[in-house]
């Protein structure tokens, strides 16, 4: 039997790229054709180290032998300050990830304990910063005028219950933010869109799931982020037809994600879709509107009927 042709390089680098971070590693071992593939940079371009809970002896000869100048994505999973107590990230390795990626633009991080990680020690070239289920202190995104803070555009914030209306102020005083995401901050409120909302004027993309707001929040956002074009807003419990209609002024708007409860009526929903020139997606949830659709649709039957 004739021996098989090998498989092309473009072939197994696609093998390659679909494999967890172990088992390519584990590949570069096989032979001296496959480790030369496995540390091809374009398998290296985005990183995501969550699924494993590595140390940071681990992550430091990552950086020294695998991670390449060209990395543009890192996700990493530390372990919250009740699990261990080493810490993933210092400023230290965090000033040789800068140096070692200085394209690094997108840094996830998960379950990380970040109180003795100061903000301004994140890499410059870090554009898109997301924090999930992390330990952060007080006044953490504020930093000495002295000091130039990360450029972050894209910033999401998930289930950090620590997260206040303080920390919202100081990084949208300092970031010209474009995207911002909200979810499980149970401690930012009204006050602290209020006060965040004149430095947010060039947000395009705005969500806020599980945050305790209401009328006066919208009416500050329709005031101050006349950029947006995407608007999500969940389990808006206190929302009025008051508040609904404050967004009027978003003529930008593309994308509409709303959770409505009893304080809003279909009407006004229907008079704000009459007023937004560029809403092409709407999506509704929260409390269904079945008295009021049924009464409209009597009313187009009979209006039908009359001559």
């Amino acid at each position: 039997m004739a021996a098989r042709p090998p498989l092309p390089d473009s072939v197994l680098l696609r093998v390659l790229a679909l494999l967890p971070l172990r088992d390519r590693l584990r590949a570069a071992r096989v032979c001296r054709r496959w480790r030369q593939l496995a540390q091809d940079r374009a398998l290296w371009t985005h990183v995501d180290l969550s699924p494993h809970r590595i140390s940071r002896r681990t992550l430091w000869q990552l950086l020294r032998r695998r991670l390449p100048a060209g990395l543009c994505t890192l996700r990493l999973r530390g372990a919250s300050r009740f699990r261990r107590k080493q810490r993933l990230l210092s400023p230290a390795l965090l000033a040789a990830l800068r140096e070692r990626c200085p394209q690094l633009h997108r840094l996830c991080l998960t379950e990380t304990d970040l109180r003795r990680v100061p903000y301004h020690s994140m890499p410059a070239s870090v554009t898109t910063l997301e924090l999930s289920l992390c330990d952060i202190p007080d006044a953490w995104f504020c930093v000495s005028p002295s000091v130039p803070p990360p450029q972050v555009q894209h910033l999401a914030i998930h289930s950090i219950h620590t997260f206040s209306d303080d920390h919202l102020l100081d990084i949208s005083s300092q970031s010209h933010l474009k995207t911002l995401s909200l979810c499980g901050t149970y401690r930012v409120t009204d006050t602290g869109i209020q006060a965040a909302a004149p430095h947010l004027e060039e947000l395009e993309r705005l969500t806020l799931r599980h945050c305790i707001i209401g009328d006066a929040a919208m009416v500050f956002i329709g005031r101050h982020m006349k950029q947006l074009r995407y608007l999500e807003i969940s389990n808006a419990y206190f929302l009025t037809n008051r508040g609904l209609g404050a967004i009027v002024a978003l003529e930008r708007l593309e994308t509409l994600c709303l959770d409505l409860y009893d304080l809003v009526s279909l009407g006004t929903v229907i008079a704000l879709l009459q007023v937004l020139p560029r809403l092409n997606h709407l999506k509704l949830g929260g409390t269904c509107f079945e008295d009021e659709l049924l009464d409209l649709q009597v009313t187009c039957q009979t209006g039908h009927e009359d001559p």
